[in-house]
């Protein structure tokens, strides 16, 4: 029904009313002129079969339809809706605005729909007031992340009101998570959008806003088992242009109890390696310098695109951890896009999030250690430290099993940085599972955290089997132990690297001080230094200023749970700034710098 109200003025509005009522009383009279009734009744329903023939046919609304696509002169697959002309998809110079909530898929996604509504002619715009379009980019995965949306709902909904008179009102729309999810809420019972475009149909935008324009709400929220937008090329709008993100796999099949992943972007597939290498090729020529693999379970990527790469061997699982689903075979696995990804520019740092830690086989934590360019740092999120909450979690691992993966990952990767996810007051949880969360914080030792208060979700396990008992008093309390144990250890692993010299990636200035700058450790620990210029190389003498997307390395003298701060010491590069100041000279170093002020960041 959502479909058919989004194309209602397709039928409605061609339609002329006086012929019916002309035809009506002939019909009801015996001594009516047959041969004129006849000729008037077949010239208009002759015309009415020419209107119905020219709107969409039943074709029109199955998702997926090979005669439904065209390819573009440029190679990019392209919705066709005959019913449509395609002047009517064109944006016309209209400006969009995006607002982007939640996780780096997220900004990912905002890239893949601004690269689609650009080439139908619709101009950016950084600045609301100035917008005829507004997008919203949503996230569901917590009950705060949507009442952030639905605030920002009511005050765009007031701007709207106020434009209502103007040549172009505004048209406000909804992508993403929260689409998919609660669809029905946005569209009838708030009716505060014009358009909802779930995940898997931002090729269908341009028509969606068509239909807007007339007047209706318009809706696409289906899911698909097949898009990857592999053939859509994202406009990267990075930070100085010295990182992007690159989507290789959509959707998760792993079911936790508690997450809402697989019902709003659907299950896994992934996008083909030579589709990733393209981008990560252009990326790479326009002088990115750090490429972020994204993925609902980015670690799980296997492509059977092509036939060669469809084998019979099982997916290899980290040892000690399990499905919920059976074993998947054959394809390219995420070891083979890293060596390849890897393998396109060794001036590019390459990361990858978000993973599941049941996809570390030992292949892919050998191929990190050995390159150099692959970062070492891993997001290993644990969500719980007890076994029992594990369970109920449906996470696929107990707490021991996820501790003898942390043992082999330091043993492989002997300098690795690690992060994690933790949810507090989870369905169930006990005190002594709260403590036992506490005590894993503290053995792993990682210096990123992402924590949070759990948030009940429609639609998943748990809604319908378990009971959210936990209360909100007890989750908060719970959750800020969590965090200072977190900051605690985190500045605890952050000060061994007091006396370090670390290759840090200028991000630009610091938020805090136009006279210092910021960057990122290879173990994604930012690092706050003076502006100031240093020697174009380690053993030069000449001195040159330092800007967003250099490499340059920097000498660590205090740390916190948060960042990091030091001097730079000189310019260097990937290759070259593999090898840090031997452990000996540290205190030296240190020395020499102690008279150092901090400064704000």
């Amino acid at each position: 029904m959502e479909c058919l109200r989004t194309l209602k003025p397709m039928f409605t509005a061609p339609l002329h009313r006086s012929p019916l009522r002309c035809i009506q009383p002939r019909l009801c009279s015996k001594f009516a002129n047959a041969a004129v009734t006849s000729k008037e009744k077949n010239k208009s329903v002759g015309k009415h079969k020419s209107q119905i023939s020219s709107g969409p046919s039943f074709q029109d609304f199955i998702k997926g339809v090979a005669a439904s696509r065209t390819r573009a002169a440029d190679g990019e697959l392209s919705e066709k809706h005959d019913y449509l002309s395609e002047d009517l998809l064109m944006g016309n110079s209209r400006k969009v605005y995006f607002e982007t909530y939640g996780c780096q898929m997220n900004v990912n996604d905002t890239e893949i729909a601004w690269s689609i509504l650009q080439k139908k002619g619709y101009q950016r715009t950084v600045h609301l007031n100035e917008a005829d379009v507004v997008l919203l980019v949503t996230c569901s995965i917590r009950e705060k992340a949507e009442q952030t949306i639905w605030n920002r709902l009511q005050q765009l909904t007031a701007m709207k009101r106020k434009r209502l008179k103007t040549h172009t009102p505004m048209k406000i729309g909804i992508l993403g998570c929260m689409a998919e999810r609660l669809k029905m809420e946005l569209l009838e019972q708030e009716k505060l959008v014009d358009v909802l475009a779930g995940p898997d149909a931002y090729r269908d935008l341009p028509r969606l806003l068509t239909v807007a324009d007339g007047g209706q709400q318009a809706s696409n929220v289906l899911l698909s088992l097949e898009e990857t937008y592999a053939d859509v090329m994202p406009v990267h709008h990075a930070p100085q242009g010295c990182s992007a993100f690159v989507s290789i796999m959509r959707g998760c099949d792993n079911m936790c109890s508690y997450c809402i992943v697989p019902f709003t972007r659907g299950r896994e597939r992934s996008r083909p390696v030579r589709s990733i290498l393209e981008e990560v090729r252009m990326l790479s020529d326009q002088g990115v310098k750090e490429v972020t693999l994204l993925g609902q379970n980015v670690n799980s990527y296997r492509d059977t695109s092509e036939e060669q790469f469809c084998g019979s061997d099982v997916t290899k699982l980290s040892r000690g951890f399990k499905t919920i689903y059976q074993s998947k075979r054959g394809g390219l696995r995420f070891s083979d896009l890293l060596d390849r990804v890897s393998r396109v520019d060794p001036d590019i740092r390459i990361r990858f999030t978000s993973p599941h830690p049941k996809d570390f086989p030992d292949e892919v934590l050998h191929l990190i250690a050995e390159r150099d360019n692959i970062c070492k740092q891993i997001h290993l999120p644990a969500q719980s430290g007890s076994s029992r909450v594990l369970k109920a979690m449906r996470r696929g691992y107990t707490r021991e099993a996820y501790l003898d993966l942390v043992k082999n990952i330091k043993q492989i990767i002997p300098d690795v940085s690690l992060s994690s996810d933790f949810i507090s007051g989870f369905c169930g949880e006990t005190e002594d599972d709260h403590q036992q969360t506490l005590s894993l914080i503290r053995e792993v030792g990682y210096n990123v955290g992402f924590l949070f208060a759990y948030s009940m979700r429609k639609k998943t396990h748990a809604f319908h089997r378990l009971q959210d008992d936990v209360p909100a008093e007890v989750k908060q309390r719970r959750l800020e132990e969590c965090i200072a144990v977190f900051r605690e250890e985190a500045e605890r692993v952050n000060a061994d690297l007091i006396g370090s010299t670390q290759l840090i990636l200028v991000e630009g200035e610091s938020k805090r001080s136009a006279a210092d700058l910021c960057g990122r450790t290879d173990g994604n620990v930012k690092v706050i230094f003076p502006k100031e210029d240093v020697s174009a190389q380690p053993a030069g003498f000449s001195a040159a200023p330092i800007s967003a997307g250099d490499y340059v390395l920097v000498k660590i003298l205090t740390a916190s749970s948060q960042s990091l701060k030091g001097r730079a010491l000189s310019h260097s590069s990937l290759r070259a700034g593999s090898m840090t100041l031997p452990k000996e000279q540290r205190d030296e170093h240190v020395a020499s710098d102690s008279t150092m002020t901090e400064t704000c960041h």
